[in-house]
């Protein structure tokens, strides 16, 4: 079973629980709780500034700011970053003590945050990460000729009893 990324860099999904044999997404009830919390929040967050940006530059300037490229942390405490300052976050979590943050979606954010607004950045020439690309030709492609419905269209298409049971934050999104 293969990993792919969906959106961005850094949470990775089991091909074969968000795709069908024939290449399309999954319907959102067929996912696992955590693989649907991810999904969701990325289709909010995919396209935001990177939030290293956002704090040099602000509300008032978010046109200064680089689209994120990777997400790291949990769903509705992630840090998301565009390729520039990822290496500022790699080298807080591995170097400043950013690891003992993992697993507290809170403080994790948080933590990254504020070591980041106090002028903190990975020393010139340190080592990001190196992404490979394995095979990229084999995840599926949606066929362009027909129209798939968004996640948002999906979750529009559940009744509110439905969504409940999800038991899925789905507050940042236009359903």
């Amino acid at each position: 079973m293969s990993k792919v990324s969906i959106g961005l860099r850094g949470w990775r999904f089991d091909e074969e629980e968000v795709f069908t044999e024939d290449g399309e997404l999954r319907p959102v009830d067929q996912v696992s709780a955590d693989t649907r919390d991810r999904l969701v929040r990325l289709s909010v967050v995919a396209g935001q500034p990177c939030s290293a940006c956002w704090l040099l530059h602000g509300d008032e300037n978010l046109q200064e700011c680089n689209v994120a490229r990777v997400v790291y942390g949990e769903p509705l405490h992630e840090v998301i970053l565009c390729d520039e300052h990822e290496v500022d976050f790699l080298y807080w979590y591995r170097e400043e003590g950013g690891a003992q943050y993992r697993g507290e979606a809170e403080a994790f954010e948080e933590a990254f945050q504020e070591w980041f607004a106090a002028g903190n950045r990975a020393p010139d020439g340190y080592e990001g990460m190196e992404y490979v690309e394995t095979a990229p030709d084999n995840v599926p492609q949606p066929d362009p000729d027909v129209e798939q419905d968004t996640l948002e269209d999906a979750l529009a298409e559940l009744d509110e009893e439905e969504r409940e049971r999800l038991e899925t934050d789905f507050g940042d999104l236009d359903i």
